[in-house]
């Protein structure tokens, strides 16, 4: 897709200022039709969204999610419960089999805790090429992103360029705080994962996932021996 210009984005942004997630889920399916798919990371957020999605825009917005072989069991119940619920199918995208074979025969199994490099390069092979192919021939994607995710995400906008995948990212939820969140899943009984009841509120691998502590930030518990500014895998960098 052509980047839109600063003027467009920013045009975007204003049409969309205060707007409820619902209003931005519909502009997102009319701004882009056939062409545009909302990426679940199955966290709270992405529950939420999902709802939305089987709510207001059922028939416009493809589901996936990334399946990098070493999720809780947890999320695999999620997926289910999940498609019960809103009688859907979630696609499921893998990494290559034999990519994963030779990261693991070069650098072993858990080869995440050795540098930054290398959890960078475990989750290019198990998430970011997935989700490119997901990606390809798509002019934007709806993420689960909240300006309150931590040190990474303190200037989420509804609307962004992604020049990394070179679409359009749409965050619905950009605005809404915990609370909102929270307040939603519980009264339009939103299945989640049972994780976030247990101080996870933020998964992801898990052998990368660890509860946090009281106080400690969302994040704290996503690659929690790197830095808090290391700690994206890639799919959301911070470049509008």
């Amino acid at each position: 897709m052509t980047p839109p210009t600063p003027a467009q984005l920013e045009a975007w942004r204003r049409e969309l200022a205060g707007a409820t997630p619902e209003t931005i889920l519909r502009w997102a399916a009319a701004a882009f039709p056939g062409r545009v798919a909302f990426a679940s990371s199955l966290g709270a957020e992405d529950q939420a969204l999902t709802a939305l999605v089987a709510e207001h825009v059922r028939n416009q917005v493809q589901i996936f999610t990334l399946d990098t072989g070493r999720l809780f069991p947890e999320a695999y119940d999620l997926i289910a419960r999940t498609e019960f619920k809103y009688r859907l199918r979630i696609r499921l995208a893998f990494p290559d089999a034999a990519e994963v074979e030779e990261l693991v025969r070069q650098h072993g199994v858990n080869l995440f805790r050795e540098s930054v490099e290398l959890r960078k390069k475990c989750c290019e092979v198990r998430k970011l090429r997935p989700l490119r192919r997901m990606l390809a021939g798509l002019d934007a994607w709806i993420c689960g992103l909240r300006k309150g995710q931590g040190a990474t995400r303190g200037d989420v906008a509804a609307v962004e360029w992604d020049a990394a995948n070179g679409l359009v990212k749409v965050n619905p939820l950009a605005g809404w705080s915990e609370g909102q969140l929270w307040a939603y899943i519980r009264e339009h009984k939103v299945p989640y994962n049972p994780l976030h009841d247990q101080g996870f509120p933020s998964i992801g691998c898990a052998c990368c996932t660890r509860a946090v502590q009281p106080g400690e930030e969302i994040r704290a518990g996503r690659w929690w021996w790197e830095q808090p500014e290391h700690k994206e895998c890639g799919l959301h960098q911070r470049r509008r």
